[in-house]
């Protein structure tokens, strides 16, 4: 395991932050009426489990809270892939476009239960 001195080390975070910014592109071509509606929803979703990342590596001195922020960050990248459900069904986004992000957080969910069973590895507990 490589060094890891801020969160822009996680590979978790890079990936979910590239999510975060390929979703705020993605939704500039929404219809106006999305703008507050939808394209808001799946914005802040996404940006949130980057937020929640980073909440979680400052709270790694307490294993509960680091797992808490964890799940946060689980949450809401779920509740990206249903954003992205709607999307598709509104015909906002291409089949391929919703694969290659659904994919994309799926992988991010499994990254982050992966940090959550390994919890030891990654927090730093005071003696």
């Amino acid at each position: 395991m490589a060094i890891i001195t801020s969160t822009k080390d996680i590979k978790v975070y890079n990936v979910a932050y590239e999510a975060a910014m390929e979703i705020f592109r993605m939704t500039k071509d929404f219809p106006d009426e999305e703008r507050f509606d939808l394209s808001m929803q799946i914005k802040r979703s996404s940006r949130s489990v980057v937020s929640n990342i980073v909440e979680a590596w400052r709270r790694r001195k307490y294993p509960k809270n680091f797992l808490s922020k964890l799940t946060d960050s689980e949450a809401e990248a779920d509740e990206t892939k249903l954003w992205l459900d709607f999307a598709l069904d509104c015909r906002y986004i291409t089949a391929e476009l919703h694969a290659e992000l659904s994919d994309k957080y799926d992988h991010i969910l499994s990254m982050l239960v992966k940090i959550m069973q390994n919890k030891e590895k990654w927090c730093v507990i005071s003696k």
